[in-house]
């Protein structure tokens, strides 16, 4: 009888994958702060994790993950909505819950090592 890792891991593979495709549309928008015109995007995390683990075909990626653009508070004179406070809180969020996860399925890990070592 075979490990079916899908289901003794659970979400937490695909949530480290999302995770990190988040990270680098928050870093994109950090690193547009000055840029003229540059509208910060970011994802629906919860909605895109329910539509992977629903297994409606959608892979982790930004192509495929639906970007939607941020409203400023405050609006720029150049038409740029990178707010860098918002950004890095985002980002600093983001970065926790990756370990959170990371965290978790590392847990899941060493639990099935023990099972299969017979502890």
């Amino acid at each position: 009888m075979g490990i079916n890792f899908d289901k003794a891991l659970g979400l937490h593979p695909d949530a480290l994958r999302l995770r990190a495709e988040r990270t680098k549309i928050l870093a994109s928008n950090i690193a547009n702060d000055s840029t003229p015109g540059y509208q910060a995007r970011d994802i629906d995390f919860a909605a895109t994790l329910r539509q992977v683990a629903g297994g409606e075909g959608l892979s982790l990626s930004t192509a495929d993950t639906e970007l939607l653009y941020r409203l400023p508070n405050n609006p720029t004179q150049d038409g740029n909505t990178v707010e860098l406070g918002t950004e890095q809180a985002q980002f600093s969020q983001n970065a926790s819950d990756f370990q959170t996860s990371l965290t978790f399925l590392n847990m899941k890990l060493k639990g099935l090592a023990k099972a299969i070592e017979g502890q």
